[in-house]
């Protein structure tokens, strides 16, 4: 029944008005910007930062957190790219969200340091609206079917997505050791796999939560978007486990190989900021003392 249920919400195309189609990727992925410009707009405020600040961060984000993400999907697919260049870099799916987060960051930060604003101010009020904002635009890919899917599964809420914009059978194609499993070599469009996008909306939503709840901790500027790194990178590291990606390096895919060092950097930042407000705090009583 669950499977059944989550199987017949893969609907690439929403509906048709005339020649125009609204495609349901778009609409989530512009679905988490809004969510996250909400977010931010609230964490903007209470820190000082300005509503007006938090639009143009999400219009940055929009601008170039979209055109990096394309510029990654489309080197990581350079031959598909070469043969139908036009077809590719205006394609409704395809988009690697790492390359997008790149680039989105060094214009935020850029554009923060014009303004006079820390980076880290920035950053901290930019995390949860980050974690929402990802988990949302992540149900774009389970409901256009557009590969990001994960491994067969027997589990009763495995989805079936036959009726999305990259079936299994083409998906699976980087997988040959998967295939030799199936008759012909070729995995059935109707096989249930783990619906990854899902699970990683579930996760991101709990990971809002936690963030949500300890943002107005007395803590350092700097250490909610270490615990960001750590959260985010973990929760990608460990979903690319089941999820439907080429293994690059020690039979990890490109999303886990980049996770891990934001992890390391998570960790090793927040280690700094903690020991910093720990000296800060140890400083400022010092002195009251004398």
């Amino acid at each position: 029944m669950l499977s059944k249920l989550l199987s017949d919400t893969v609907v690439p195309v929403l509906f048709r008005i005339g020649p125009l189609k609204v495609y349901s990727y778009g609409l989530m992925v512009g679905i988490g910007f809004l969510t996250a410009n909400y977010v931010a707009i609230k964490e903007f405020t209470r820190k000082g930062l300005g509503a007006d600040f938090a639009n143009e961060v999400t219009i940055l984000a929009v601008i170039f957190g979209l055109a990096g993400s394309r510029i990654l999907s489309l080197i990581e697919n350079w031959g598909d790219f070469i043969k139908d260049p036009i077809g590719m870099a205006f394609a409704s799916g395809g988009l690697t969200w790492y390359g997008g987060f790149f680039l989105a960051a060094v214009m935020i930060t850029w554009v923060a340091k014009r303004k006079g604003f820390k980076f880290f101010r920035v950053a901290d009020a930019l995390a949860p609206a980050l974690m929402l904002g990802y988990g949302v635009a992540r149900l774009a890919c389970h409901f256009s079917g557009d590969g990001d899917y994960g491994m067969p599964t027997n589990l009763p809420w495995g989805v079936d997505y036959a009726k999305g914009v990259v079936p299994p059978s083409v998906a699976f194609s980087i997988f040959p050791k998967i295939e030799a499993k199936y008759p012909g070599g070729i995995v059935p469009n109707n096989t249930l796999l783990h619906p990854t996008p899902i699970y990683e909306f579930l996760a991101c939503l709990l990971l809002f939560y936690v963030l949500w709840r300890i943002r107005k901790n007395a803590m350092p500027e700097g250490e909610l978007f270490m615990i960001y790194l750590i959260l985010a990178g973990t929760e990608r590291l460990l979903v690319e486990f089941i999820r439907l990606n080429p293994r690059l390096l020690f039979g990890l895919s490109e999303a886990q190989l980049v996770s891990i060092p934001l992890i390391i950097i998570g960790i090793v930042g927040f280690v700094y900021f903690s020991r910093k407000g720990r000296d800060d705090k140890a400083g400022s009583n010092s002195a009251e003392v004398v």
